[in-house]
């Protein structure tokens, strides 16, 4: 880990203000072609009611259109099955955000009254709690510091679950997971793929406990790549990055019955 500690100080303390979930591009990417089947329209509203929450991921921090990132490409794909007439996102994303502070924001009156009336619930979260753990040790980084606060991070992400769920217990919950911001930076460096790789499976594990649930791996999309799919800030997604995080969500979310499992009541 003291191999990690060298290489990522200068970067990390010229990122300070930036958040995990963003990193690097020019990946063996997946593009938006494939066999999309379109559920039954009788167990699909006619109209999606969509929260998103989180960090600068949902806040769309390297979005050229300052539209939301991901969201406006979700919302054309979601507009485009047969079932589907408007999906309608509300979006509280804002950068930075950790789980703890994300925690608070969901007591704010607007995000409740959001929450409650909707069909799904759409989170990015947890790539800000990486990045503090790095900057916090980064003279004795050891991968036993990031094992002691990930039992942390589960118990905060549960109580964001939990939370949610007193809202409203039928909306479906979608957690994406997160990629590491450094691999076109130290690809050699298998300690953090570790750490992501580790912090996604516990994610899932805790979201896992609960029904009408889907986690959307995205890791793979920023392996192995240039900067091609990153803002000027070589650290957040650039408009093509988003794409590709949008695509792979709906991929996931068309795939079988899953929009349905996730907003039938």
């Amino acid at each position: 880990m003291k191999r990690i500690a060298f290489f990522l100080l200068a970067f990390v303390l010229l990122l300070s203000g930036c958040s995990l979930e963003e990193a690097a591009n020019h990946v063996t990417r997946e593009v938006s072609l494939w066999e999309k089947e379109k559920p039954n329209e009788d167990f699909i509203p006619k109209n999606l009611k969509i929260v998103s929450i989180g960090d600068s991921l949902t806040q769309g921090v390297g979005d050229s259109t300052k539209s939301g990132g991901y969201v406006p490409f979700l919302k054309d794909h979601l507009e485009s099955l047969e079932g589907i007439n408007h999906a309608q996102f509300h979006n509280y994303g804002v950068r930075g955000n950790r789980t703890d502070q994300l925690l608070k924001r969901l007591k704010d009156e607007n995000v409740k009254q959001s929450i409650e009336k909707a069909d799904m619930v759409m989170i990015t979260i947890g790539g800000n709690d990486v990045m503090k753990i790095f900057r916090e040790n980064l003279s004795h980084l050891r991968l036993e510091v990031f094992q002691e606060e990930k039992g942390l991070y589960q118990s905060r992400l549960d109580q964001i679950f939990q939370t949610i769920r007193s809202y409203n217990k039928d909306a479906g919950i979608v957690l994406v997971g997160l990629y590491n911001p450094f691999n076109s930076w130290f690809s050699d460096i298998d300690e953090v793929n570790q750490i992501i790789t580790n912090w996604n499976s516990a994610s899932e594990e805790v979201l896992s406990r609960y029904d009408k649930t889907l986690f959307v791996r995205i890791d793979d999309l920023f392996i192995d790549t240039g900067d091609t799919l990153l803002f000027e800030d070589y650290f957040h997604p650039n408009d093509e990055g988003y794409k590709l995080i949008s695509d792979r969500m709906f991929k996931s979310l068309s795939q079988g019955e899953t929009i349905a499992r996730l907003t039938n009541e």
